[in-house]
């Protein structure tokens, strides 16, 4: 058989000119900017505008464009590989779909149509279900893909035996770096406003259950829950990554900080904890300041994404 495995993710600018169309895709989406249709259009274009210098800024400091499309096409060719292994002559094809910049939703779906595939599988690089990412990613598809073969859907895995145990492997080697003093593991996800947890969204409960999978995994730690990439005026759900990180600062203790709901690097891991944080912990008095990498083609992670897909199908 011909299978399509499509894997989403929010995407980003590949040059500083992309990152105001990029962040007016971003505010377009009803998912994100949950205000009448009527005036999401111009308010988006206002908010990118007036966001963009700033956000410009953050892509100076990693080479001037987002490194997620090239990481997410090694995750798909990894994955290839991995559901390939098993011998039984499919032919397995995995397609990165961007949510907010190329390759987008229409695109993706011109490219499948042309491979013709017998089975698809839809597989969010988003291990904590949200409203905001997954649905919107899923309603994207659904709105374009017209396909007589039958789809598979992976709905979250925040607790996936190899989504875990990659996680595992990669915090011990952080917990190693910071020494044998005393340690706080920080696991840091994206925030969200409270308003959207308030109305059912999953995502806050899906990331504690990450978290505390992985610490049972690793056993006997001081660890915490945080959150980060706070913009805007309503309240997110807390407590912040930078009030934990002075909070540890005040207790003497190093950190280790696991960005637990992001499978790539980009600018929330690449500026926002490895610069930004690190000053931060710095200034705060962290005697050690340790991030631990996200967990990109890791082996343990692929091999738990591809029996993700087998037990879909």
């Amino acid at each position: 058989m011909k299978i399509a495995v499509i894997l989403f993710n929010l995407g980003g600018p590949d040059s500083l000119e992309a990152v105001q169309p990029f962040l007016r895709n971003l505010f377009s989406d009803p998912a994100i900017l949950r205000v009448p249709s009527l005036i999401r259009g111009p308010l988006a274009r206002f908010i990118a505008g007036r966001r963009a210098p700033k956000a410009r800024g953050i892509y100076e400091q990693i080479g001037g464009s987002s490194p997620i499309l090239g990481q997410t096409e090694a995750q798909a060719r990894a994955l290839e590989a991995a559901l390939g292994a098993a011998g039984e002559g499919h032919e397995w094809r995995g397609y990165v779909c961007m949510r907010y910049w190329h390759p987008m939703t229409e695109a993706v779906v011109r490219s499948v149509e042309r491979f013709a595939p017998d089975r698809i599988v839809l597989l969010p690089l988003y291990p904590q279900f949200s409203t905001a990412t997954t649905a919107s990613s899923f309603k994207a598809w659904n709105d374009l893909a017209r396909f007589e073969a039958p789809t598979e859907v992976v709905k979250d895995y925040p607790t996936d035996p190899g989504f875990i145990a990659a996680s595992v492997a990669l915090v011990e080697e952080g917990l190693a770096q910071a020494g044998a003093g005393p340690r706080r593991l920080l696991f840091s996800a994206h925030g969200l406003p409270e308003r959207v947890i308030r109305a059912g969204d999953p995502y806050q409960s899906q990331v504690e259950r990450t978290a505390k999978a992985i610490a049972e995994s690793l056993g006997g730690l001081d660890w915490s829950v945080c959150y980060q990439s706070r913009v805007g005026p309503l309240k997110w759900i807390g407590p912040s990554t930078d009030a934990e990180i002075a909070r540890a600062g005040a207790d003497k203790v190093a950190v280790v900080l696991y960005p637990l709901s992001f499978v790539s690097e980009h600018s929330e891991t690449l500026v926002e904890l490895d610069i930004e944080y690190r000053h931060l912990a710095e200034r705060a008095g962290v005697p050690a300041y340790v991030r631990v990498p996200t967990v990109g083609t890791h082996p343990l992670f692929i091999a738990g994404l591809a029996r993700l897909v087998r037990d879909a199908l």
